[in-house]
């Protein structure tokens, strides 16, 4: 991918920074490096609605994350983490990668863990803390690029793709494009769209669709404004209220109405708010376990191939097409994953947005501390990202979700071994509302059709077939806590 020309550092860089972040020997400058980390935080900014959005479901117990109206909490929460990790990657690592709560894994919380009898948001982030955790130990005792080895690549790809069609899926139920009805699922209400809100989704998709298509940098974020803005235009304009049995065509999440100041002190109300263990008293060890798994596999390999990406983009990369400070990286990245949970915002991880500010000058961490204190500095504007209801905000995680299918085409789909696993993957994410029931499909069916090839026992790493075997007790949990009598 083309850049901007590098050219050499200019005088104006000062010395200390010039020297502690390598800026002229990577081919930057003071300028680039601002430049580079602001144009990060906008084309990212947008985990700053969506969050909040994600998370604003009832937990099996009918409680909010952080209150009844805990959107300002999450949003604070949110951009807290991201700002500081952010920095910290800069600061530590050199590197300019930034991270905030990471898609997909906010959505396994919210639709699949918290909604499991007895769980909690507390509960849930406990979970998040401990995956944090133990890729924390995987990192530092080099069993993190072990695992990587033993999973397939077209695995790893089926993975991200379906974790994109059902972050799609969550976009269209959520904003009522699609909606439940005499069929499973079907396009709103008895088969048509209703109301002013899903012309906002409508005019917001189609808008962040011609936006990216032409190349416009922070093309989600600004749909989302706009759409935002016309919701409460139209809001104020039609009265369209909240949408309810007898008002199909309301707002889905939030009325946008403008009451009181858009700026106001940060709440962190889910700071702290985790139970460690706490999971594992409500729905067993073995089950407990498992999810926890399945949160370190959604999060284990999408840093790698953000650390590879963004570092091919600086030209950062050695010979082996390694980056420096590998191992810094990823500490960083790790501490930022178990930090999401332990401030309650769910696991942050490094952003393949990166490359944004990367293909615009940016080449060391210190664009990766001014993308952070943007972050910082947007603690204090949460009021105005509780004003986003779903039609507004819905069409970006379509539009996420696209950009996550586009890499589907890396798998081999002659290949019958591969490609059933990669695709069992892929549809049973969306199909059964569940990121691990994708993720443990495509293991236990990779397994069993590679060792029905001749010398394919032999082939499977014996990692594989531990995973598999726990995937096959985890989805026969229920009979076999029924024939234990649990």
């Amino acid at each position: 991918m083309s850049t901007p020309a590098q050219g050499t550092a200019t005088s104006t860089s000062p010395g200390w920074l010039d020297r502690q972040f390598k800026i002229s020997q990577r081919g930057s400058t003071l300028g680039r490096e601002i430049r580079g980390g602001i144009v990060t935080f906008f084309t990212m900014a947008y985990i700053l609605v969506l969050n909040p959005l994600i998370l604003s479901t009832p937990d099996s117990t009918g409680a909010f994350l952080g209150g009844e109206d805990g959107r300002s909490a999450v949003v604070a929460g949110t951009a807290l983490v991201a700002g500081v990790m952010s920095i910290l990657m800069g600061a530590v690592a050199n590197y300019p990668i930034a991270l905030a709560a990471g898609l997909g894994l906010n959505a396994v919380v919210a639709y699949t863990l918290v909604s499991m009898p007895g769980m909690t948001w507390g509960d849930a982030m406990g979970l998040i803390v401990l995956e944090g955790l133990i890729i924390l130990v995987l990192v530092l005792t080099g069993l993190r690029e072990a695992i990587f080895r033993a999973v397939p690549q077209p695995l790893k790809v089926a993975i991200t793709v379906g974790i994109g069609l059902f972050i799609a899926l969550v976009g269209l139920v959520d904003s009522g494009i699609v909606r439940p009805g005499g069929t499973p699922l079907q396009l709103g209400v008895d088969g048509s769209l209703v109301g002013w809100p899903s012309a906002v989704f409508v005019i917001g998709l189609l808008l962040i669709a011609v936006l990216y298509a032409k190349q416009v940098r922070g093309a989600i974020l600004i749909g989302i404004l706009v759409s935002a803005v016309l919701a409460v235009i139209v809001e104020g304009v039609a009265g369209v209220g909240a949408q309810s049995e007898d008002n199909p065509g309301g707002w889905a999440l939030s009325v946008p109405e403008i009451g009181g100041s858009p700026v106001q002190l940060p709440d962190f109300g889910t700071l702290g708010q985790f139970s460690l263990f706490g999971a594992f008293e409500k729905i067993g060890v073995l089950a407990a376990a498992l999810l926890v798994f399945s949160l370190l596999l959604a999060d284990f390999f999408d840093t790698m191939g953000t650390m590879v990406a963004v570092g091919a983009e600086a030209d950062l990369l050695d010979e082996q097409g390694n980056p420096p400070a590998t191992r810094r990286i990823l500490v960083v990245d790790s501490l930022a994953a178990a930090a999401g949970g332990a401030a309650g915002v769910s696991s942050n991880t490094s952003y393949i947005e990166s490359t944004s500010g990367v293909a615009d000058g940016a080449r060391t961490g210190l664009a990766s501390i001014v993308t952070g204190v943007c972050f910082l500095l947007a603690m204090f504007f949460s009021p105005l990202v509780a004003l986003v209801p779903y039609e507004a905000a819905g069409p970006a995680l379509v539009v996420v979700g696209f950009l996550m299918m586009t890499q589907v085409t890396q798998v081999p789909w002659r290949d019958t071994a591969i490609a059933l696993p990669a695709f069992l993957t892929i549809i049973l994410m969306p199909f059964a509302y569940s990121i691990s029931v994708g993720i443990g499909a495509g293991f236990i069916a990779y397994v069993v059709l590679a060792a029905a090839r001749r010398g394919g026992i032999r082939q499977v790493h014996w990692l594989m077939w531990v995973v598999a075997l726990a995937f096959v007790i985890y989805f026969a949990l229920g009979p076999i806590q029924a024939a234990l009598g649990v």
